[in-house]
């Protein structure tokens, strides 16, 4: 009876710790990774979708409020490779830019938009959405942008800039989009 009682307790633990995570904070902890893919301290893995693999722990917080939120003609979007999330040196030199611009502008909220093409599942593309942005804020942490004026979110597949079904239209819905307010 005390096993079952004690098997009873550890999964109630592992349902409650388990499920209090949510996305979307930007307190990153672990070690960052070494190589190319590495984007800044706390880094995601190696830039492709389909490696699974996180080195970077997000913490729980509360679903962000994206009231304000607008968008400037300050921060362009930087594109994505097919289903990755590595930030070529293009890209780079614009979040660069971006993080130089911050600096300059220190109540400015960020709000970082993680967008892909129509190709994959929903779920796919909404994991996908997250690992864009969150890579995108990574690098720009790395630059000296503090993490509480970042958020994070992802639509997937769900808010293309284009509908046709073509790699031009496709390559310009992978993307990292920006909003700003201010905090």
């Amino acid at each position: 009876m005390a096993r079952h009682t004690f098997a009873a307790a550890l999964v109630l633990i592992v349902l409650v710790t388990g499920c209090a995570r949510q996305p979307g904070s930007m307190q990153a902890s672990g070690p960052a990774p070494t190589g190319a893919a590495a984007t800044g301290p706390g880094a995601l893995g190696q830039g492709s979708a389909s490696s699974r693999t996180a080195t970077t722990e997000y913490t729980a917080g509360a679903r962000p409020k994206l009231t304000g939120y607008a968008t400037t003609a300050d921060l362009q979007d930087i594109r994505f490779d097919f289903d990755r999330y590595d930030l070529g040196s293009e890209e780079r030199a614009t979040l660069d830019r971006h993080a130089a611009w911050l600096e300059a502008h220190p109540a400015a909220a960020l709000l970082i938009e993680g967008h892909c093409d129509e190709r994959g599942t929903t779920e796919y593309n909404l994991s996908l959405g997250e690992r864009r942005a969150k890579a995108t804020a990574n690098y720009l942490s790395s630059r000296g942008v503090r993490t509480d004026r970042m958020t994070v979110i992802s639509y997937g597949e769900e808010r293309p800039l284009c509908k046709e079904s073509a790699e031009e239209c496709w390559s310009r819905n992978r993307r990292a989009h920006f909003l700003l307010k201010q905090r």
